[in-house]
């Protein structure tokens, strides 16, 4: 008997079908060719670019690594504004790098980096903001587009949340300079570990492309100080077959975000996220937020629901900004950051994935109701 069977985990990973897998594998067995640019890997670099709508993917062992590059791709040195209300690894790209991070508040609604917030920052030392399309909820591009003018700053979109969003019928990974997109298990579109970079120009991507193998140029030529970030050729024979079933996977996600959404729509203190206007979502989470009006705290809730075997997760709690290596910053302060801290201390993502059935989210609701 599966141990596991009861218990409703925050997230559950696609996986491809596993004898289509096996015949990639002999193929990756019979050449014997595991990585550095093999045939799998340019063919998914190529139908990722196709599907997504962007004009140069840069494949990458895993999101992390690939914000680090896109980084060091820009020479992006200083101040760079961002978010406290994300995944550590937004943050810990910039002390890799040895740039400074600057935090600002989020927006009260969705939790993304508010570029009025973002403005108060920039100073002469700024040389870049790093939002983060956080939920996969688009950030305004055309408010930070505006400070880049502005104040010839540099933008690196986090789009870790965000494979597969458009906005206006135009895909959100084509704003900014960069933008950095991760494959890891948690996500809508996975390949086990993975990452990628969006990249506009050639000149660009090569670049990227020498800085995560070593900086080579060819045989015998190091151009630029590289480390090693590439996607080997079993992630991307994998990622293959799992652009095959994406849009049923998203699908399958927006039934259970409308099927929350209506259980949800009556429950008094608890927020749920409605679409944003014009955008096609790729429903990568379900966060509610517990509100001073629901009787149980956001803690005593999640409590609740993990003795009765419903694993959600505070995403985001704590906030970057109180972990060691970034409380001591100057905008690390709660007064700095008072909309992020709420969002934080009232966050809980709920199940999503798409085989989550309606009876599994009944079971869910009538805890929470």
């Amino acid at each position: 008997m599966n141990k596991h069977q009861d218990k409703i985990l925050v997230t559950q990973p696609t996986l491809p079908d596993l004898q289509q897998y096996q015949k990639l594998l002999q193929q990756i067995w019979d050449n014997k060719w595991l990585t550095n640019n093999g045939p799998f890997h340019q063919e998914f670099e190529k139908k990722l670019a196709d599907y997504l709508g962007v004009p140069y993917v840069s494949l990458f062992s895993n999101g992390t690594i690939a914000l680090m590059v896109a980084l060091k791709a820009l020479d992006i040195q200083g101040e760079v504004i961002t978010t406290p209300y994300t995944f550590v690894a937004t943050s810990h790209s910039l002390l890799w790098n040895n740039n400074t991070p600057v935090f600002a508040d989020v927006d009260p609604v969705y939790g993304n980096l508010s570029p009025a917030a973002v403005e108060k920052h920039i100073t002469d030392k700024t040389t870049a903001i790093m939002p983060v399309h956080v939920y996969g909820n688009p950030v305004d591009v055309a408010g930070f587009e505006q400070l880049a003018k502005k104040y010839n700053l540099k933008i690196i979109y986090d789009a870790a949340h965000a494979f597969g969003v458009q906005q206006k019928g135009k895909s959100i990974l084509n704003y900014g300079d960069l933008s950095i997109l991760s494959f890891h298990a948690t996500k809508t579109f996975n390949t086990v570990e993975g990452g990628a970079i969006i990249s506009h120009d050639l000149a660009t991507k090569k670049q990227i492309d020498y800085l995560k193998n070593f900086g080579f140029e060819n045989e015998t030529s190091v151009v630029t100080l590289g480390i090693n970030g590439k996607m080997n050729e079993l992630i991307a024979a994998f990622g293959l077959l799992q652009l095959e079933h994406i849009d049923s996977d998203i699908a399958k996600r927006q039934k259970v975000a409308d099927w929350y959404r209506k259980a949800l729509s009556g429950i008094k203190g608890i927020r749920f996220l409605d679409d944003m206007p014009n955008v096609r979502h790729n429903y990568s989470y379900f966060p509610i937020f517990v509100e001073p009006e629901y009787p149980l705290t956001r803690d005593e809730l999640y409590e609740k629901l993990k003795v009765n075997d419903i694993y959600g997760r505070r995403y985001f709690y704590p906030l970057v900004s109180e972990f060691p290596m970034y409380q001591n910053l100057p905008t690390a302060t709660k007064e700095n950051l008072p909309v992020a801290h709420r969002l934080a201390e009232q966050v809980i993502c709920l199940p999503m994935y798409a085989t989550l059935n309606e009876n599994s989210i009944q079971r869910i609701i009538k805890l929470i109701s």
